[in-house]
């Protein structure tokens, strides 16, 4: 147990989400409790992790838990382990919460010259309903963006997604490439755009980003075969040929490495699949699978396309495998899935209170020491 790596996760105490500060010490090494010394609060080493209060060993979590984000049937985890489906469910949803907070975090926090975008649809089924899930990818790293879910493929679900997109992006040359949908050019110009304030007041314009290319990749089925028809929106072509050949080495306007992520999804989670049998009891599930298994994808899956080729001197080569966090520069290894769910993600640093008057010389001191 060190309690220099430790935080405290109490959101009434001025000291949350800070290590290193010899704020939190042991309060039991055998129940394997800490104890803050600023709010006097004590806490598990397991809370803030999928295991917060459960009694299953925690190797046995993580083995169902790996399977079901691999495209192993329920059915066949509680036939094989013996658990009862709502237990499974369980772990399952805690999972899908712990890895879109820490999605939220370390990819939702980071700030990404992306330089081109694929986003997709795919449509999940459920037991009488069905939701559409909105995806987008970063073609040089293959690194899932993240992902919107809604009962309407409708504006409101696109506008959620390309939020998502400029919340990570830099402002810098960016490709962005869609299917045919309308709602795509409309909302994505209505995310890249910044406040600006003028000389003489008055309310902020909304100032579009320079140097955003959008395409569009249109595919009709005919009598002869498929017809595919590529759109520029909005950009000049000589930006978007130099972007392709920077992010996939030229070729043609796609949307082919987004589709090739959609048929990971539906390999793994079987609610997406086109014909299928198996449907989702809530919303809430496809959400929790898409988070769970995005996150996988990330930090815990090398891809084959980014593995890089490493001269040994007279020996020759060997090829060293990588994640899309790692090849976007968000680790420098590739999670185990022990360390995916013993991740914590910290809380917001505490902010003093907006009150009247002078702050008391108390209130002062804690806001040079923590703030």
């Amino acid at each position: 147990m060190n309690p220099q790596e430790v935080f405290c996760p109490n959101d009434e105490c001025h000291a949350r989400g800070q290590t290193g500060r010899s704020n939190i010490g042991v309060h039991s090494r055998k129940e394997r409790r800490y104890i803050c010394h600023e709010c006097k609060k004590t806490f598990t080493e397991r809370q803030g992790t999928i295991f917060y209060r459960l009694q299953t060993d925690e190797q046995t979590v993580m083995l169902v838990v790996t399977l079901l984000a691999n495209g192993c049937p329920p059915k066949a985890i509680e036939k094989g382990f013996g658990f009862h489906e709502r237990t499974i469910k369980g772990w399952w949803q805690r999972s899908g919460k712990h890895c879109q907070a820490v999605h939220e975090h370390v990819i939702g926090g980071s700030q990404l010259d992306l330089q081109q975008v694929q986003a997709d649809e795919i449509k999940g089924k459920g037991q009488g309903f069905s939701c559409w899930i909105a995806m987008a990818m970063m073609v040089p790293t293959r690194l899932w963006l993240g992902g919107a879910i809604s009962p309407k493929r409708n504006l409101e679900l696109i506008q959620a997604l390309a939020n998502q997109i400029r919340q990570i992006a830099l402002c810098r040359e960016m490709l962005l490439a869609v299917d045919g949908l309308s709602s795509y050019v409309k909302a994505f110009r209505r995310a890249f755009r910044t406040p600006f304030k003028g000389e003489k007041g008055g309310r902020r314009r909304l100032i579009s980003w320079p140097n955003i290319a959008i395409v569009q990749v249109v595919k009709q089925r005919q009598k002869g075969g498929l017809r595919i028809d590529r759109r520029i929106v909005q950009g000049c072509r000589q930006m978007i040929l130099h972007l392709l050949k920077i992010t996939q080495d030229g070729g043609v306007i796609n949307t082919a490495y987004i589709e090739r992520l959609n048929a990971t999804f539906r390999q793994r989670l079987a609610w997406l699949a086109r014909r299928t049998r198996n449907l989702a009891q809530q919303a809430e599930t496809l959400l929790d699978g898409m988070f769970t298994v995005g996150t996988f994808y990330n930090f815990c899956d090398n891809h084959h396309s980014l593995r890089l080729k490493l001269s040994v001197g007279k020996y020759g080569y060997r090829w060293v495998q990588r994640t899309p966090a790692m090849a976007a520069g968000l680790t420098d290894h590739r999670w185990s899935v022990e360390e995916l769910f013993f991740f914590k993600v910290p809380p917001p640093r505490w902010k003093p209170p907006k009150r009247r008057g002078r702050p008391s010389k108390a209130l002062l001191q804690i806001i040079i020491q923590w703030c």
